[in-house]
């Protein structure tokens, strides 16, 4: 028989409990599409571990857009639209007036965390000053990119980072590599099947979408080699879709473009949330050391991730299905290399379920 101590301690832990829930943290990440989504194993830790009612992202729109819905992430706003700017300003000269919008900004959150300024400096002194003066808030700076002595994963050295400010325990910076960051809705699907429609692809057959860009032209295998993988996937009766965006359709020549209208359907110049509707629909992606690489393998879709200068073992995408291959002396974006081309075109043929996911 429970007595009123019982009774009154049970209220209390789920006063508490509710309490916890109220509260929300934001993420302040300025990064391209691969480093916000690496960012999103963070995200579940504080969500998890501190028992939050949400977390936020403050960044890009254009690459955060799609993660409310589908991912562990609340909801997002612009970096444009917050004024962010503001806070790099000398911190003794820093000042706001009464009802400042980086007030109101900020007014929410119990946790902020950021990937802008350095820890101690003007950037993190003005956000603790912009935070106080609406409530209490835990400010965390956080660093980019490791020091050359740290041989962690990105991720995970995120969340470490975190754990050691935070007071967590330092466990949790152990990410777990197959988990899926980014789940695909119906709504997606439906989208992507549109979309094979409109470019002529055969959603009865498996399908293989190529992505040949990336952020860096140092980054990016041969063409040779992604249109040489189309060539034996279709001979293998496998349905090839290239995915080119803004910066491969400004690179690409005609001569190159041509060579990709040869060997496979191609879309371009799609939305985010395009791209999404697209992998929801493929059975697996083969592309270079870019944030759609990281997109794919974040969905759990079989990816294979062709590394060149960067390191995979800090960098490779995160996601229950992935293969990297690395050629850490850039030769094959200088030159086609028929054996991998081979081997990468053998191992998805061999991995790809038959019929397809659709």
């Amino acid at each position: 028989m429970q007595t009123n101590d019982d009774i009154l301690s049970l209220l209390e832990e789920k006063g508490a409990q509710v309490a916890r829930e109220a509260q929300r943290a934001v993420i302040l990440q300025p990064g391209a599409l691969g480093d916000c989504i690496l960012t999103l194993p963070l995200a579940r830790v504080m969500k998890e571990a501190l028992g939050l009612g949400g977390v936020d992202i403050i960044g890009h729109t254009e690459y955060i857009g799609i993660l409310p819905g589908r991912s562990c992430v609340s909801s997002v706003r612009s970096m444009d639209s917050t004024d962010l700017h503001r806070l790099f300003a000398e911190a003794n000269t820093f000042d706001l007036e009464d009802r400042d919008p980086l007030i109101n900004a900020f007014a929410d959150y119990a946790w902020i965390v950021t990937f802008m300024g350095e820890a101690n400096g003007n950037f993190e002194q003005n956000l603790i000053f912009t935070a106080n003066c609406s409530h209490s808030a835990e400010i965390i700076t956080l660093s980019l990119k490791p020091p050359r002595s740290k041989r962690r994963h990105i991720a995970e050295y995120y969340v470490e980072q975190f754990a050691n400010q935070s007071g967590l325990a330092a466990s949790l910076a152990d990410v777990a590599a197959q988990n899926v960051l980014i789940h695909v809705t119906p709504a997606d699907r439906n989208q992507g099947l549109e979309l094979l429609d409109q470019v002529g692809v055969d959603v009865s057959k498996r399908l293989v979408i190529l992505h040949p860009g990336s952020g860096g032209r140092r980054k990016c295998w041969h063409l040779e080699n992604f249109t040489g993988i189309a060539r034996t996937l279709r001979e293998a009766d496998v349905e090839v879709l290239f995915l080119l965006g803004p910066a491969e359709m400004e690179r690409l020549g005609a001569a190159e473009m041509s060579h990709i209208r040869g060997s496979a359907k191609f879309a371009a110049d799609l939305s985010l949330t395009d791209v999404v509707g697209l992998l929801g629909c493929a059975d697996a992606f083969v592309g270079n050391d870019s944030g759609v690489t990281h997109l794919a393998a974040g969905m759990g879709l079989r990816t294979v991730a062709m590394f060149g200068p960067t390191d995979p073992a800090l960098y490779r995408p995160i996601g229950p299905a992935l293969t990297v291959f690395r050629d850490s002396q850039n030769r094959f974006t200088r030159l086609p290399c028929c054996e991998l081309q081979h081997s990468v075109a053998q191992s998805l043929l061999s991995g790809m379920q038959n019929p397809p996911v659709r």
